[in-house]
């Protein structure tokens, strides 16, 4: 299903930036919604990084969801946050699905997060 076609100002308006996800939990009383902490290169006002805490509907792709540890995927950032479940979500992990394939989208090559160079 193609949904409607937005504006280039639309889509500038979209912040996606590549994270590393930091640590997964699974949402008790749900079968698909993982809690994911992921860091997308912001620091607070000490300079500590500070991660986002993201909830995402994926977890039935993932027999161990632990191996998403470490991934770096696309995150669109500048998603206005709420509650899932009880849990706030300050974004959304990008991936895609096509007759039942799931994938994360991924970088498909060296990019730098909070002065890191990750491959």
């Amino acid at each position: 299903m193609t949904k409607n076609t937005i504006s280039y100002e639309q889509f500038d308006a979209l912040d996606i930036r590549i994270g590393e996800i930091k640590t997964v939990e699974p949402i008790e009383g749900t079968d698909r919604l993982l809690k994911l902490t992921v860091d997308v290169g912001e620091t607070d006002d000490g300079g500590q990084v500070k991660c986002r805490q993201i909830v995402s509907g994926i977890k039935t792709f993932f027999s161990d969801p632990e191996v998403l540890v470490g991934k770096h995927c696309a995150v669109l950032v500048n998603l206005e946050s709420r509650i899932i479940k009880g849990v706030e979500s300050q974004g959304m992990v990008l991936a895609g699905q096509s007759g039942g394939a799931f994938a994360l989208l991924v970088p498909s090559g060296e990019v730098c997060l909070v002065g890191t160079v990750i491959s």
